[in-house]
């Protein structure tokens, strides 16, 4: 059944020159931009007011003004031509293709340990293409583009699954020139320290200083980021010290760039979990990649 009705379709070309049009202001500049003459442009425009009935510019001389009407359609037009390109380009994409994952990631979990990983899955599933989004909440599957989802917190998302790939255990840590400077030798030292914080886990630091049996004034100070990889470049630049999960900064550690302070870890509340809507579970590439990164995290 079509969830469109035909009659109130315009022609493509018609909405393009409406749409530069509304843009630029001008009729000329329109013209310009989609290689027309001046009057097929207006010509079109015509045509396209005449098919919907209604006035969508007011003309005052050479100067075109939108009415409100033509505002409004101006915006949904240009949103809707926006999606017609963006399908387009999809479609062309995935020509010789055997399907396509479109993934939202955690940003520091899709750049530190999922994309140096993904060959592996590529190598056994060579036509498949996998688009990396970002999302750092739940969302709605069914308005947004996304077949699957890295999630941190709670197995809890309303009409999906939830697949557990890992907990975090969160490490303290700073660069060794920090620590020296400083002379970090106790986990008492670091109530003098400069605390990095991750803007997600305000509560971090008080919950570590809680479990290690010390007491601080205000486990809250310190410069604020908002993603992990932005707080491990801090702690190696030398600003301060942080807690960041220790499979995050694998590399950074194994080169030396950061240490781990004190062996006292931190095991957070939520856990890593694969999101996926439940009528999408048996999609073919979605099950291939869902026991490829189960299998990582296994192997991890």
């Amino acid at each position: 059944m079509n969830v469109f009705r035909r009659g109130f379709l315009p022609n493509v070309g018609n909405l393009l020159a409406f749409e530069a049009t509304a843009r630029h202001g001008s009729v000329s500049r329109a013209a310009e931009e989609l290689n027309l003459t001046q009057s097929a442009v207006s010509r079109q425009i015509q045509q396209l007011e005449e098919s919907l009935g209604v006035s969508l510019f007011s003309r005052s001389r050479q100067r075109v003004v939108l009415t409100d009407v033509g505002r409004m359609y101006a915006s949904q037009v240009r949103s809707t031509l926006s999606e017609l390109s963006d399908a387009t380009h999809q479609a062309i994409a995935l020509s010789g293709t055997s399907g396509v994952l479109n993934l939202a990631t955690l940003p520091t979990f899709g750049t530190r340990w999922l994309i140096p990983r993904i060959p592996a899955f590529f190598a056994r599933h060579p036509g498949a293409t996998v688009n990396f989004g970002v999302r750092l909440v739940p969302f709605d599957f069914a308005a947004d583009p996304f077949d699957a989802a890295i999630h941190f917190g709670e197995p809890h998302w309303p009409g999906a699954v939830c697949e557990l790939l890992r907990n975090e255990e969160v490490v303290p840590v700073c660069s060794p020139a920090y620590r020296e400077r400083e002379n970090l030798r106790a986990p008492q030292d670091l109530t003098r320290a400069t605390l990095l914080q991750q803007s997600t886990r305000p509560t971090a630091w008080a919950e570590w200083f809680a479990s290690v049996g010390v007491s601080v004034g205000n486990p809250l100070r310190g410069p604020r980021f908002e993603q992990f990889a932005m707080v491990a470049q801090a702690a190696a630049a030398g600003l301060g010290a942080a807690l960041i999960p220790n499979f995050l900064i694998a590399d950074e550690l194994a080169s030396g760039r950061l240490e781990i302070l004190f062996p006292q870890s931190l095991v957070s509340g939520g856990a890593y979990y694969l999101v996926y809507p439940e009528h999408k579970a048996e999609t073919p590439l979605l099950r291939s990649f869902r026991d490829w990164i189960l299998s990582e995290i296994r192997q991890g």
